[in-house]
């Protein structure tokens, strides 16, 4: 499938509701899976697996930084996803970042139902996925490439709390750095 084939799968994506939105209903749909892919989208380069992007509110407080990047620089994932790619020699283009849920939550911190996740990762992401060296970003990521049967590297969701960001920062470019000197399959 081309990426742009999936972009589409992420557009026609939508769980009927009003716990969820879409990337065009929060004004952020574009020639992107998910908004990271405006700085992380190597063809080539491991995929890292989020659980999901943002949420609404969030969203609409941080709206003119989002734009610009795609990402909040400031936010611990983002500060360990940095730290781990100085660590290992790396770059955001280096990589491919994607996220299980491809819908945005309407409030902050909401939970995302098991059939819900399990819908948009067979419906989006286990497509950008084919041939590609994975790292899953956290348990509930890590579960649903289990489900699916996707080869992957678990590894804690950088934002976790039990250890310190340099310590997650390490384990992260341990494992980039490793897929990225391999990365000869191509998306």
């Amino acid at each position: 499938m081309t990426y742009e084939e999936i972009i589409e799968r992420r557009r026609d994506f939508n769980i009927a509701g009003d716990k969820y939105k879409t990337l065009a209903q929060v004004d952020f749909d574009g020639p992107w899976v998910t908004p990271y892919q405006m700085s992380s989208r190597s063809p080539t380069g491991p995929v890292l697996i989020a659980y999901h992007w943002f949420d609404v509110p969030s969203i609409e407080r941080y709206r003119h930084i989002l734009k610009e990047n795609g990402y909040m620089p400031g936010m611990t994932f983002n500060k360990v996803l940095e730290r781990a790619l100085v660590i290992a020699g790396k770059n955001r283009s280096d990589i491919y970042v994607t996220q299980a849920f491809h819908l945005i939550p309407a409030t902050r911190s909401a939970t995302i139902e098991r059939k819900h996740l399990d819908y948009s990762f067979d419906a989006i992401t286990r497509h950008e996925l084919d041939g590609r060296r994975v790292i899953s970003l956290g348990s509930e990521v890590t579960a649903v490439c289990r489900r699916f049967g996707i080869e992957h590297q678990p590894i804690d969701h950088p934002s976790a709390r039990h250890r310190s960001v340099e310590e997650k920062a390490k384990a992260l470019a341990a494992v980039v750095q490793r897929f990225a000197q391999g990365s000869d399959v191509a998306f």
